[in-house]
């Protein structure tokens, strides 16, 4: 006959550990920092490379669509037809969400090396209901990029469910990248892109 096997009841270490674990998750949750904490996981998946964005193919691309306005920080209107013969990274994001945060340092050295160049455009679009909570946290983390809120609705080229959304203009006016979830920006390839002439 063989003894039944009874569960161990948990020791004090385990409940001590259980206990710290919860804490951490209620300190992340009540301060509000899911953002930043998993946001700091995915830039890990991003420095390996294996995220890296790329273009779309020739036959893809589609005529861009101008018919749209921004607000930016000063609560000035930039309109988007201003724009053309220039090349445009469009970035949809919000603070609040963990794969935007952890994009935005590649995105940030991407125009940090582009942005003297003159067909080179950034048009960080924040997603977020209070502009000026976008606008803090941009500076709290030294980022250079402008970023701007919608003054009008983007047009169905660009519509989105999802953030981040990431579409690239040509100078030439076609849309040759548009790229939904996190993806690493600081590549060569974008830098060309970046800086390409009509």
């Amino acid at each position: 006959m063989t003894k039944k096997s009874r569960k161990a009841k948990p020791g004090k270490r385990d409940i001590i550990e259980l206990s710290i674990i919860i804490a951490v998750f209620a300190i992340i949750y009540f301060t509000g920092s899911q953002a930043e904490v998993f946001g700091k996981v995915q830039q890990a998946v991003l420095y390996t490379g294996i995220m890296n964005a790329n273009e779309l193919d020739e036959s893809s691309q589609k005529p861009a669509n101008y018919d749209f306005k921004l607000f930016d920080v000063n609560g000035n209107i930039v309109d988007a037809k201003d724009l053309k013969g220039k090349n445009i990274f469009m970035n949809i994001w919000a603070t609040w969400c963990a794969p935007c945060v952890a994009e935005m340092p590649s995105i940030n050295k991407l125009y940090a090396d582009v942005k003297d160049n003159p067909n080179a455009v950034f048009l960080m679009i924040s997603e977020d209901r209070d502009f000026k909570k976008a606008i803090e946290w941009v500076k709290k983390k030294e980022f250079d990029f402008p970023i701007y809120r919608l003054a009008t609705a983007l047009p169905e080229e660009y519509e989105t469910n999802v953030v981040p959304t990431t579409v690239v203009i040509s100078a030439e006016g076609e849309i040759v990248v548009k790229k939904t979830g996190m993806a690493n920006y600081n590549t060569r390839r974008f830098r060309k892109l970046m800086t390409a002439e009509q």
